[in-house]
């Protein structure tokens, strides 16, 4: 359904992918530039159609969102009905690959690491910082002993030096 504001590119579907379309389907065919043309006009009015349907569908059921159940039940009201049945398979194909990007989405199935993997790398992590820990709390009370010994020692020495001293004193009395 072409419009003459100048908008006929807003209203139909891109040639690149009727192009790519007949290619895959037709690949030893060629088809002339005005047949593939009219393919695009086709499937834009055809779309048009099944959208406008499907609209006036959701509005009768007071709905503001058109969902797939109201472009099936247009395909069926307006005769299309034997298109039913790989419309639904398409559209589970479509609600598979939405599950599959939903889940590829989450940053530890793009690491591609199995989750036990990485729990057991975190089980290692979590040990080898608990061994980290340890050593450090050792040589902090190894220090914390060794000054100890060395306060000890200097009092003895300094205890030391004053009777050494005292001794002196009285030897000189």
């Amino acid at each position: 359904m072409a419009s003459s504001s100048g908008n006929d590119d807003d209203l139909t579907i891109p040639r690149a992918a009727i192009n790519k379309m007949i290619k895959e389907t037709l690949p030893n065919v060629r088809v002339a530039n005005d047949a593939r043309e009219l393919v695009v006009n086709c499937c834009t009015e055809f779309i048009h159609l099944i959208s406008s349907e499907a609209n006036e569908i959701c509005n009768k059921s007071e709905k503001k969102t058109i969902s797939p159940e109201h472009v099936i039940q247009a395909l069926e009201s307006l005769g299309f009905g034997s298109y039913i049945s790989e419309v639904k398979e398409v559209l589970q194909e479509c609600k598979t690959v939405a599950l599959k990007r939903r889940k590829a989405s989450s940053r530890l199935e793009n690491l591609g690491i199995p989750e036990e993997e990485l729990l057991r790398q975190q089980q290692e992590l979590f040990a080898k910082a608990r061994q980290q820990q340890a050593e450090l709390a050792q040589q902090e009370w190894l220090q914390m002993q060794q000054a100890a010994q060395q306060a000890q020692l200097a009092a003895t020495a300094s205890a030391s030096n004053q009777a050494g001293s005292s001794q002196d004193e009285e030897d000189d009395d």
